[in-house]
């Protein structure tokens, strides 16, 4: 059999049993129209997606179609180039704080900028790893394109003893820690040495990564810098 006749042969077969789940009546080929429906509604979902369950293939199916999903509109200029859960988008979020603010929510790992009137922009962020998570209410104080990353003393002398020599500092670009920006973070004592940055590392967005910073891709902390404003309150819950 040829080519052609052999495609022809298979799509021949496909539809076929697509017109049999009609034929058997909604009992038998009701479920499997459900979960298609259900899929196809979840696409573009604000809500994060469960994880993967065992339960079939239709069940895992439809969990990847919702962790795939993402707004077309989101992913216009200066968006963040990638789909998923952790894609810029705006949601509706309800808050007594007042525009500007940011809100972390580290177990989720989400950025909230808080634009009023119910809605926000959500950022995906990586967050600190075990034993580098913290809460508390901060302030941005100063920003930095490309900036200049100087390790704090602490994480010199922690990963020397791992057999890291870290730099004492290294000028801002591509394959500096702190990425395209950074927003630098203090408290009524001063500088608390966390910082909301950038990362060219995407595959770090949705985990426990960091030495307690705040990191956002660098699409998203380029779009975040021009936003925020030197003041504007940082909520890290």
């Amino acid at each position: 059999m040829t080519g052609s006749r052999f495609a022809r042969a298979a799509l021949a077969a496909f539809l076929a049993g697509i017109v049999g789940l009609f034929v058997l009546g909604e009992a038998q080929a009701g479920p499997f129209l459900d979960s298609i429906r259900e899929s196809l509604g979840n696409v573009g979902s604000d809500s994060p997606p469960p994880p993967p369950k065992a339960g079939g293939f239709f069940d895992n199916l439809k969990n990847r179609m919702r962790d795939l999903g993402a707004k077309a509109d989101d992913v216009g200029a200066g968006g963040t180039g990638f789909f998923g859960p952790y894609h810029r988008r705006t949601v509706a979020y309800q808050t007594g704080e007042a525009p500007g603010t940011i809100v972390i929510d580290t177990e989720h790992y989400f950025l909230y900028y808080v634009l009023g009137s119910g809605k926000a922009i959500r950022y995906g962020v990586g967050v600190g790893r075990e034993g580098f998570g913290w809460h508390g209410t901060v302030f941005v104080a100063r920003k930095a394109e490309w900036p200049t990353w100087t390790p704090p003393p602490e994480m010199i002398a922690r990963e020397k003893k791992n057999g890291r020599i870290l730099p004492a500092s290294m000028k801002g670009g591509p394959d500096n820690p702190l990425g395209a920006r950074a927003l630098y973070l203090y408290n009524k004592s001063g500088d608390t040495a966390y910082r909301i940055h950038g990362t060219s590392e995407p595959w770090t967005i949705g985990h426990n990564v960091s030495s307690g910073c705040i990191r956002l891709v660098n699409a998203d902390v380029m779009d975040l810098y021009e936003r925020a404003a030197i003041g504007a309150k940082v909520i890290v819950r």
